[in-house]
């Protein structure tokens, strides 16, 4: 069974650049796309950044436009999301998942990766 697993996770300062990274391992593994969601203590898991693994649009959560940045690396079955110009209000668990169905909503996400955490101090 596929697996997701997240790295790149620390603490920073306001204003600072990270990037996470996700690995896909195991087999079979059927995604149409990928994505970055994110958490934060006592807030419901929202929607950060979408990418298809071939073609498609990417698509951005409107408060990290301009900042983050979603990529895929096929021959590879990763994912990585830039983070620039980091702010305290980014401060959340980010999970990597993958979805089949088309539309882009938490319930068409059937994997998910454990998380890794993001701190940014102000």
């Amino acid at each position: 069974q596929a697996q997701l697993v997240e790295s790149g996770g620390g603490l920073v300062q306001a204003g600072d650049s990270l990037t996470l990274s996700c690995t896909v391992s195991g087999r079979p593994f059927n995604s149409n796309a990928m994505a970055w969601f994110r958490q934060a203590p006592g807030k419901e898991r929202e929607f950060v950044a979408d990418i298809p693994w071939v073609g498609g649009t990417t698509v951005y959560a409107d408060s990290v436009k301009g900042r983050f940045t979603i990529s895929r690396n096929i021959a590879k079955r990763t994912l990585h999301l830039q983070m620039t110009s980091l702010k305290p209000e980014d401060t959340a668990v980010y999970y990597c998942a993958s979805r089949v169905t088309t539309g882009i909503i938490l319930r068409n996400y059937d994997y998910w990766g454990q998380g890794t955490q993001v701190s940014v101090s102000s």
